[in-house]
């Protein structure tokens, strides 16, 4: 089929459409810049030219595909309005393309984080959370996954607190951040939290399966590690990086402290058994051995 994709060009997308390139999809993807552009037509997609506040592109781009995965956010976590402004962008975005598909029986794939049960692995049935920092994305994934009843095979694929590939990305690739600027590997708290992480080849993966499988108005867990010890994560990094590694004040963290300090482990055995999706690349601790000093 033909995939309209936001957000082609990052971390995950990048491998999303390679994922779907290679199995026979064809891609047509937002790129915001040249950059993007060239990035994409490299790697064998045609882009368009819009970003997630063009509405009439991303209407434009639903209207020309079989099916949609929403990948992009502004990612700005240096204040709680970058982030507000971030998460009322996406929001506009996605109710633009939940229009342009109504009541046409294609897929529409969105994201978002796995929730957090406290005492156990959150699973595919526990419900997002809607306070927090970023509890209002919630609001808008399940507006999407209310548009199974409106003619959308509409579906939502909930990522780790780390997705990673080649030592980076997610809030490990944060922390990895923080501690070159600050000199200090850093955690908060005791450091016993729990996150889970995945691969983004193998998220990759799950993503292509839900756009092909998925029964509308589902979740799915891209969880590869259940949880990994946040004081164990820096401690990787603090060796990689030859720095001291600490507890330091969830104030530290900026707006994603508190998400930081929480114990999240996660859960994909539903996903697992249903889908047939079984990870096969690095953890997350064997991926940050390659952490350039």
């Amino acid at each position: 089929m033909q995939v309209f994709v936001t957000g082609g060009t990052g971390l995950i997308g990048s491998t999303v459409v390679a994922e779907l390139l290679g199995n026979g999809h064809t891609v047509l993807a937002l790129a915001r810049s040249e950059a993007s552009e060239a990035a994409l037509r490299a790697a064998g997609a045609e882009p368009m030219r819009g970003d997630l506040a063009d509405l009439d592109a991303l209407r434009a781009g639903a209207a020309r595909a079989d099916g949609v995965i929403h990948l992009a956010f502004a990612n700005d976590f240096s204040s709680p309005a970058a982030l507000a402004a971030g998460i009322a962008e996406e929001s506009a975005a996605m109710a633009a393309l939940g229009t342009e598909l109504l009541g046409s029986d294609r897929p529409f794939i969105t994201v978002s984080g796995t929730p957090n049960a406290p005492g156990r692995a959150s699973t595919e049935a526990d419900p997002l959370p809607t306070d927090g920092p970023v509890g209002g994305r919630s609001h808008s994934v399940a507006a999407v996954l209310d548009l199974a009843a409106r003619g959308v095979r509409s579906a939502a694929v909930r990522l780790p607190r780390t997705v990673h590939n080649d030592g980076g990305g997610g809030f490990a690739g944060l922390l990895t951040d923080s501690a070159r600027r600050s000199g200090t590997s850093g955690y908060p708290g005791d450091g016993t939290q729990r996150w889970p992480a995945v691969h983004a080849l193998d998220a990759a993966v799950l993503f292509r399966l839900v756009l092909e499988k998925a029964t509308p108005g589902t979740a799915w867990h891209a969880v590869a590690d259940e949880g990994d010890a946040v004081r164990d994560i820096a401690e990787v990094i603090g060796r990689r990086l030859s720095l001291p590694v600490k507890s330091l004040p969830e104030e530290n963290f900026g707006p994603l402290g508190p998400i930081f300090a929480t114990d999240q482990p996660a859960s994909s055995a539903h996903t697992r058994a249903v889908l047939g999706w079984q990870p096969t690349h690095p953890s997350l601790l064997e991926d940050l051995e390659n952490i350039e000093p």
